[in-house]
């Protein structure tokens, strides 16, 4: 009898193993942990703002190892609630955030013990996150092979929807790790059976841990941030990951110590202060000082719904609650371009978000909003006399490149207030008027022998000195890449099973920077925030099913010329700059970025579905694709050198050599609608 008994529960198993549903959940599982991961990680190890896509890298080469085993011996994913214990436990044993010590900002640790080196830290994250993804994918492609290629690929794209969208929704709801978790592991009892003592033992222990950090003291998730308070009387202290971030201050205490924040108003119209645009309003302090000096309207802008709340509920001055404030939690670039209202001020209030867009590309939340074109566009939301000023813990080579940008757009030097701010970073606040002889200053900055280049909406990053990969980074996309070959050559075997998909490889590494061009397109005409990523992400996956759906009903007579209209609609997209669209109104400008962005996408992923339809080994041919991803991560960090709009040259590039090295498999017939597999 038990011997029968388990013959029913393993035949069970399999019938179930071939179920779309189960296929489905699996999918949904592993993209819902891989963001997961770059949340998580992100909140707690500091150096990760540093390599935005560190993460990402590690999971791709995590789940194309995980299909390349697809059909190996053992059996990675009964180990998935094990590491998925070790990676929570390391991230709250070994945080890494930022904080003063002696008065300096430095790297600290949790428990009074020093920091983790950088090398020792990333090193182990990525490790930890390369192997848990590796067990959930071995996990997925076990089931994946078991349909023919394409229903297999359309069912993961499915799961992967419904993973993003769930993922987003909890973004929305601003739920802590413990509920994520508990979705995690709940997926994975469902799809993986009932749990032995040791996995159910690590599945406890991960969500005591999670429960445990979720509601810590003073402890809240924003969409972007981990966000820690510490009130002492009047004032709050707020971390974002780790890091200091802002300070609510009452008024009186903000004039007797932060003199700085009150200069832009001895630039402002002599006659009234009327209507203020605040951009980084944050937790309410400008608001409020733009409130005492007699503002009569005051936009409010601030892209964290909890930086937001924390003001209102919590600044002893109550800005928030004032009927001359209205508040809009929206990226400030996002808001001036569909705004037409005028202003005598527009204040930059120390816009420095701490965090990336997403895991994918270099963004971070504040990128376009100091970028040349941006200055442009402030300058036209300025009344006749109206002026722009921004403030921050400026380097002094930020400083030059912001001040000859706003030389160049406004025809003027702009103010320069400079005071002893944070080690080599002075509190800097640079002032600029639309009618230059209108500011009194009694010092204006002058122009060094070398500035660097202005930030631009093609190249917006603010904090690199020139065009170039700094040298860290160099080193460690170059352990990356020798950590991919080796750890693909340890647990997936030889190459030359993969030999064959070569082709797929150099799609995979297209295709990762086609999303990234999206991801970017998106961010400056929509804005930086997770709301618009994840409509971005969720527009490229229906893309992909879409095309799915073309390609298990159509077979073409020439499969070639699908490449010819790829590279049609990349040099299309390449050809009109997405910052050529911002004068659009906002429902016409999201139809051509739809079209420019996301035609592309389904083209490519025409001539993978295509290619993809008879592979002989699809685990193996989907295990290489994911791989080619990494390359593609590899070579997204030429944008630091190139641009973001140059990236489209690369992906042509790219899609070249995936059409020389796969002509062999490019077949011929007639072009027919068949009917959809089974």
């Amino acid at each position: 009898m038990v011997e029968l008994d388990r013959l029913r529960t393993r035949g069970d198993a399999e019938g179930e193993a071939r179920s779309p549903v189960h296929l489905i959940l699996l999918s949904f599982l592993m993209l819902f942990v891989e963001l997961g991961l770059i949340r998580w990680s992100g909140s707690y190890v500091v150096y990760l703002s540093f390599f935005t896509n560190f993460v990402l890298l590690a999971s791709f080469l995590g789940v194309g190892v995980g299909f390349l085993r697809a059909r190996a011996t053992g059996d990675l994913f009964r180990h998935v609630p094990l590491l998925l214990l070790a990676f929570v436990t390391f991230l709250a044993v070994f945080p890494v955030g930022g904080g003063r010590v002696d008065g300096e900002l430095r790297f600290v640790a949790g428990f009074g013990w020093p920091p983790l080196p950088k090398w020792l830290s990333l090193g182990v994250v990525f490790v930890l996150s390369f192997l848990l993804m590796a067990g959930i994918a071995e996990g997925v492609g076990r089931v994946f092979v078991r349909f023919r290629p394409l229903e297999a690929y359309r069912w993961d794209i499915v799961g992967s929807l419904l993973g993003i969208g769930a993922f987003s929704a909890l973004a929305f709801l601003r739920t802590p790790p413990i509920l994520w978790g508990l979705i995690a592991t709940g997926l994975y009892v469902i799809v993986a059976g009932r749990p032995r003592v040791s996995q159910a033992v690590a599945i406890v222990s991960t969500l005591a841990i999670l429960a445990v950090l979720s509601f810590a003291p003073n402890t809240q998730w924003s969409p972007y941030y981990r966000v820690t308070t510490r009130a002492s009387g009047d004032h709050v202290a707020i971390s974002v990951n780790g890091r200091p971030h802002q300070r609510i201050m009452p008024l009186a205490f903000l004039e007797e110590h932060q003199a700085f924040r009150f200069e832009p108003y001895r630039h402002a119209p002599d006659a009234s202060l009327g209507d203020v645009l605040i951009v980084g309003a944050g937790s309410g302090n400008d608001v409020a000082i733009a409130l005492s000096r007699g503002a009569a309207r005051v936009d409010a802008v601030e892209i964290d719904p909890s930086l937001y709340r924390l003001g209102r509920d919590r600044h002893p001055d109550r800005p928030y609650q004032d009927p001359r404030v209205d508040v809009w939690i929206e990226d400030g670039r996002a808001f001036l371009h569909d705004s037409d209202r005028t202003y005598d001020l527009v204040l930059y209030a120390i816009p420095d978000s701490l965090t990336v867009l997403a895991g994918q590309s270099s963004l971070r939340l504040e990128s376009y909003l100091l970028t040349k074109e941006a200055m442009r566009e402030v300058r036209d939301h300025l009344k006749p006399d109206g002026v722009l000023a921004m403030y921050h813990y400026y380097l002094p080579p930020v400083v030059d490149r912001y001040a000859d940008a706003l030389t160049d757009v406004f025809g003027e030097r702009p103010c320069l207030e400079l005071a002893p701010g944070s080690g080599s970073r002075p509190r800097t606040v640079l002032t600029v008027s639309v009618r230059p002889d209108g500011l009194v200053c009694e010092r204006r900055w002058s122009r060094p022998a070398t500035v660097p280049s202005a930030v631009t909406d093609d190249h917006p990053f603010a904090y690199l000195v020139g065009r170039g990969i700094p040298a860290f980074y160099q080193v460690t996309l170059l352990a990356i890449l020798l950590g991919s070959v080796i750890a693909v050559r340890l647990t997936a075997g030889p190459f030359g099973a993969m030999r064959p998909f070569v082709d797929l490889f150099f799609m995979g590494a297209a295709f990762l920077l086609l999303e990234t061009s999206n991801v970017v397109r998106f961010a400056l005409l929509f804005g930086t925030t997770w709301f618009v990523n994840a409509l971005v992400f969720a527009g490229i996956l229906a893309s992909v099913f879409l095309a799915i759906e073309v390609a298990r009903r159509v077979r073409f007579r020439r499969p070639a010329s699908l490449y010819v209209a790829l590279f049609a609609t990349l040099a299309i997209a390449w050809a009109i700059p997405p910052g050529s669209l911002l004068g659009l109104d906002p429902v016409p400008r999201f139809v051509v970025a739809v079209a420019l962005g996301f035609g592309p996408v389904f083209i490519a992923n025409l001539v993978f579905a295509d290619r993809f339809r008879d592979v002989s080994a699809s685990g193996i041919a989907f295990g290489t694709n994911l791989l080619g991803a990494i390359g593609g991560g590899i070579l997204e960090y030429g944008a630091l050198v190139v641009g973001y709009r140059a990236l489209l040259i690369v992906v042509a590039l790219l899609y070249a050599l995936a059409f020389v090295t796969g002509r062999s498999p490019l077949r011929a017939g007639t072009t027919e609608v068949v009917p959809a597999e089974a």
